[in-house]
């Protein structure tokens, strides 16, 4: 297995949920290892849910990623493939107000996501930002939808245990549902951990990537 790492500098982030919660579920390990690195400037941006979890969403976002912006839109849960022209004129706002700073890593639902709302998201964000790197997310449901992935970010072990932490800290609204524990999560960073030779890790899907090999920058 060959391993690359992001440029050193500065890293603009983009994460794009279709609910609150889908993004730290599916990457709360990556945005802790990512604030670890240091130098990332995150944007959330969610496209439904009440006020209530919204404002988790917020909070849970800073938890994750001090310092990080906030996007939020109150379009209906389950129904995102009934607005696709709300959905698409939002995600071009979105980069319009990015348009001076853009993202270089944006991660986003997978487009084979069996919820529809996630399935939608994942067709049009590359659609969006075509000259980033999109990191499609995995989210364990009930659908039994988990596939192959492509790429792994290795969590350390204390910052999975911290992901786990976070999201019951800054999701009590979703705490009693019958598949929101320690294992869930922890089990299937495991699996992607083992997969790639790490304890723990979060599974991605990678679609388009340019591979640039030069006798000075070398591989990036």
């Amino acid at each position: 297995m060959i391993g690359l790492a992001l440029p050193s500098g500065d890293v603009r982030l983009l994460c794009v949920a279709a609910h609150p919660d889908d993004v730290e579920i599916a990457c709360g390990g990556t945005l802790l290892e990512l604030g670890a690195r240091g130098g990332v400037r995150a944007t959330f941006a969610t496209l439904t849910g009440v006020p209530e979890r919204r404002a988790e969403a917020e909070a849970a976002a800073q938890a994750f990623c001090p310092g990080a912006g906030s996007r939020s839109w109150s379009l209906p849960d389950g129904r995102l493939p009934a607005h696709w022209g709300e959905v698409k004129a939002a995600l071009e706002e979105l980069a319009r107000d990015l348009a001076d700073d853009p993202p270089d890593l944006v991660l986003a639902p997978s487009r084979e996501d069996a919820h529809q709302d996630h399935r939608l998201l994942g067709e049009l964000v590359p659609t969006v930002w075509r000259d980033a790197l999109v990191l499609e997310y995995e989210i364990p449901k009930w659908d039994g939808d988990l596939r192959r992935v492509t790429t792994y970010v290795p969590v350390e072990p204390e910052r999975a245990r911290r992901k786990v932490e976070l999201l019951t800290k800054h999701y009590p609204s979703q705490v009693g549902r019958d598949w929101w524990d320690d294992e869930m999560f922890l089990g299937l960073m495991r699996v992607r951990g083992m997969e790639c030779r790490s304890r723990y890790a979060e599974g991605f899907t990678v679609r388009k990537l340019r591979l640039d090999v030069g006798p000075a920058g070398g591989a990036s």
